[in-house]
């Protein structure tokens, strides 16, 4: 137990010094306060380092006396170091104390393990301290929403797209009617500039609303060119070519996973139906 502890606490003191500055105080036998000499190194490394920042502070101590004694006197030093410089730099949040005792004697020479070593990074690197520290920034893990299907928010007989967003919840799925393609291709037909005009008026009429674009296609067993997400991504260049705010738009290709009727197709409608450009709504 005691190897495994000390291989912890020498792989965290070895990730923090491989990539910071430090600083070495040493103490006489079984002191924990700074001799003159000790004293005057300090009080000169506070005055060269006033905007520097403290990220842990380690104190150790030779073999000579008990584990206990040790741990005790190690602890005490880093104490005092803390103590002196505590008020006069920055010390990072989650500053470590880090007292290793005896189990931090590395060296023959006994007064060389009678230290506290100051871990610290340079105003410079201040902007990089997380990735310094090898800190990776938390992953915000986005809501999951539910798609409604457009069935079934029975929208009214006649609803524009529109009125349709206007009822809308996150998370509505909504057709956008007349939206085609030239075949196998995502290049957008001509007969589709009237939908896509008016999802543009909308858009701009809410700015707030946020969609995620979800193209669909059909008669085949699989989307081996990833069509259906071309086809969403076509959508979307045009949105933001006509002014649309990209962050406001995601795209998504579901290829022939969510058929409105089961392929293959019996019929050209069922084929219509399955081939479609949806939008759901992801924030309003």
């Amino acid at each position: 137990m005691k190897k495994v502890l000390f291989y912890s606490v020498f792989l965290l003191v070895f990730q923090i010094g491989k990539a910071q500055e430090k600083f070495v105080v040493y103490f006489d036998n079984n002191k924990y306060d700074l001799n003159k000499v000790e004293q005057a190194k300090f009080d000169k490394w506070i005055a060269e380092n006033k905007t520097s920042k403290i990220l842990s502070i380690t104190g150790s101590t030779d073999e000579v006396g008990t584990n206990g004694f040790n741990d005790t006197l190690s602890q005490k030093r880093v104490n005092t170091i803390y103590a002196l410089v505590n008020g006069k730099l920055k010390i990072r949040k989650d500053f470590k104390s880090i007292s290793l005792g005896e189990k931090g004697a590395t060296s023959a020479n006994k007064a060389e393990n009678r230290k506290a070593i100051i871990h610290y990074i340079f105003e410079k690197d201040l902007a990089r301290e997380d990735e310094i520290l090898g800190i990776k920034p938390k992953v915000v893990q986005e809501e999951e929403i539910i798609p409604i299907e457009e069935e079934r928010m029975h929208f009214p007989e006649g609803a524009t797209l529109q009125d349709k967003i206007e009822l809308s919840t996150k998370g509505t799925l909504i057709r956008l009617n007349n939206i085609n393609f030239h075949i196998n291709t995502f290049a957008v037909m001509a007969n589709s500039k009237p939908s896509i005009s008016e999802l543009v008026r909308v858009l701009d009429k809410y700015p707030k609303i946020k969609i995620e674009i979800q193209g669909h296609i059909c008669c085949v067993d699989k989307d081996v060119k990833n069509l259906s997400l071309d086809r969403a991504k076509q959508i979307k260049r045009i949105l933001v070519y006509e002014g649309i705010n990209e962050r406001r738009i995601k795209v998504r290709g579901f290829g022939v996973s969510k058929p409105k009727f089961p392929i293959p197709e019996k019929t050209e409608f069922e084929a219509a139906q399955n081939r479609r450009v949806e939008i759901m709504i992801l924030d309003k």
